[in-house]
């Protein structure tokens, strides 16, 4: 069993940057694939970033791509979400996730380990 804690959300004001983290514990991340979601109030969580064990495959969402950068160190079992260029839009509660499998995938119901949460509100 994997747990996981994000860390680094808060309060930013449009254009600026956040830093998000997600620390495993209970089990190493291994060589399962990452990824960050993200949910806004009275909306489906969806797809921010995924990445594999080696960093060598990421994906992005296209409403973010450009402004975010997803990455991990293994050795210190985090993963990292580094937000630029923040739109009120982005304003959600941002989750990060582990798969079961090393093939990186975009969709929810893939990954089978979930944190819990962690508010980003962007002001305009």
């Amino acid at each position: 069993q994997v747990q996981l804690v994000e860390s680094g959300g808060g309060l930013v004001q449009a254009g600026g940057s956040l830093g998000l983290s997600c620390t495993a514990s209970g089990r190493t991340f291994g060589t399962n694939a990452l990824a960050w979601f993200r949910q806004a109030p009275g909306k489906e969580r969806e797809f921010v970033a995924a990445i594999s064990w080696g960093g060598g495959t990421i994906y992005y969402a296209d409403s973010v791509k450009g402004r975010f950068t997803i990455s991990r160190d293994n050795a210190k079992n985090t993963m990292y979400l580094k937000m630029n260029s923040l739109k009120p839009e982005d304003t959600a509660v941002y989750y990060c996730a582990a798969s079961q499998a090393s093939l990186v995938v975009t969709t929810r119901n893939r990954y089978a380990y979930w944190g819990q949460g962690t508010q980003v509100t962007v002001s305009s």
